[in-house]
């Protein structure tokens, strides 16, 4: 099997998994909401988001290391794996061992600290998998990945529904979650033993070399939790857990959305690495080009379909109870449709290795993020929240174009973009008319992603796309540039 063709069959499969393992996951969100109402998806929220601060700080941008330092020539998998592996299994240990302990100091009732103390073992698990993740994407064996990950999904949503079923409460889903992650766990370290032995290894050099290679991405990883977690913590501390509960549903569904960038541009990030190292320019740039385009024509319909069908979507995502989340997604959707764009030149400085750059921006977006966190969060709970969001997306995103600019003159043009904004106006022209035939959801989302598409054709809006040549590299000269 070539390589372009076994590239071609590891992005499908992720693209296939990552949808199945979506789906199953707005199950368990939808299970979830409709079985522990505004209140007890508040407290669930606030355990979950609790966690990721230490789940995030043990990130050390290790998947990206790991991918890096095992494709090197001449790499010794086994012993790179097992010190990284080492390294991951004890700092885990060590912050997530701290959670469960710091959690009793804040004033939380007694359901979120023993949610934590059970929900502690999820993101361990959690962690590990990354390791994995590096090993079966250095192989292009990510059906491996993609088989454990849509396994633990399965098992989430019967722990869930068996949670509901017999009235285990937050405890019984969080300990659920544990056991889903557990499983995924498993299966990514039987599934690896075919391709490297990891065991515990504690080798200095190994270990100086790995934290020389991450504490960028590490500084910056740490900063970024600060602009996107502090808001729900804070709206947490100062507010009800119902109101946790309405904003924090409204954001599960932004996370749902923002998985497709972050797919795309780890598919195209190393052909985009290869550009640069290659010292080939107008390459890079004509994939940048490419990626920013794409991105626009799946953001803007976004934005213009969510300010429109926002409350239809909670409510059938979440039950009518979190139709008030409506109107905080109707806010949010803006902070996802900047990271739609905002990834491309994220994974654009990854590609020429400049992350150190982005400290000083990173530095900024949170101070002044937490800053407008403390100061509008009081006064106007999730909406407060939201609207600094924007600003911390909006914010790191210019500052990652200008960073990228100043090493690569890239801008991009806007063609795609304009032509991309003028359909979705008509999309919401259709959506408008659509909806006094019929209020049903899937009829509206049918009808404005057939009108969008259309349209966006008809306007000469989809000639540049080429999956050979953003997936790829490989240019198509029967098809126009962005």
């Amino acid at each position: 099997m070539s390589l372009a063709v076994k590239v071609a069959h590891n992005t499908l499969i992720q693209i296939v998994s990552k949808t199945i393992s979506t789906v199953l996951g707005l199950v368990a969100v939808a299970v979830i909401t409709r079985y522990l109402g505004q209140f007890g998806f508040g407290e669930y929220t606030t355990v979950v988001t609790f966690l990721s601060f230490f789940g995030i700080i043990i990130d050390f941008g290790l998947v990206l290391v790991t991918t890096q330092m095992i494709s090197e020539p001449g790499a010794d998998e086994n012993r790179i794996l097992s010190n990284l592996f080492t390294l991951r299994f004890f700092s885990a240990l060590v912050f997530l061992g701290l959670a469960p302990i710091i959690v009793l100091f804040l004033p939380y009732g007694g359901a979120i600290k023993a949610g934590v103390a059970v929900a502690a073992l999820s993101f361990f698990f959690i962690s590990l998998n990354q390791i994995f993740t590096g090993l079966f994407q250095k192989e292009l064996r990510m059906e491996k990945a993609s088989i454990a990950e849509v396994s633990g999904r399965v098992f989430l949503v019967m722990g869930v529904l068996a949670t509901v079923r017999w009235s285990w409460g937050l405890l019984g889903v969080l300990a659920t979650t544990s056991l889903s992650s557990g499983l995924n766990f498993a299966l990514n370290y039987a599934f690896s033993r075919k391709f490297a032995k990891i065991k515990f290894r504690f080798e200095k050099e190994v270990w100086k070399e790995i934290f020389h290679r991450s504490w960028p991405l590490t500084v910056t990883i740490i900063f970024n939790l600060i602009y996107l977690k502090t808001d729900t913590l804070i709206l947490s501390l100062v507010k009800t857990q119902s109101e946790v509960g309405i904003y924090g549903a409204a954001y599960k569904v932004i996370d749902v959305l923002v998985t497709i960038p972050f797919m795309f541009a780890g598919l195209v990030l190393p052909i985009m690495t290869v550009a640069w190292a290659e010292k080939n320019l107008d390459k890079l740039k004509n994939i940048l080009q490419k990626s920013f385009d794409t991105m626009a024509v799946f953001a803007l319909p976004l934005l213009f379909g969510t300010e429109f069908l926002a409350t239809k979507v909670m409510v059938f995502v979440a039950g009518r109870e979190f139709a008030p989340s409506g109107d905080v997604l109707r806010v949010l959707i803006l902070a996802a449709s900047i990271i739609f764009l905002g990834t491309v030149f994220a994974h654009g400085i990854i590609a020429i290795n400049k992350q150190k750059k982005l400290i000083g921006a990173y530095v900024f977006t949170s101070a002044t993020s937490l800053a407008g966190y403390l100061i509008f969060i009081p006064p106007y709970s999730y909406f407060g929240a939201a609207w600094v969001t924007i600003y911390s997306e909006f914010s790191i995103a210019l500052l990652t174009a200008y960073v990228f600019w100043r090493f690569t003159r890239f801008l991009p043009r806007l063609r795609i973009f304009l032509k991309s904004a003028i359909a979705s106006l008509f999309m919401l022209l259709m959506l408008n008319l659509g909806n006094l035939l019929s209020g049903n959801l899937f009829f509206l989302l049918v009808l404005s992603s057939v009108s969008y598409f259309v349209f966006l054709y008809l306007i000469g809006g989809l000639n540049f796309i080429s999956i050979r040549e953003v997936v790829f590299g490989q240019k198509q000269k029967n098809l126009s540039g962005g």
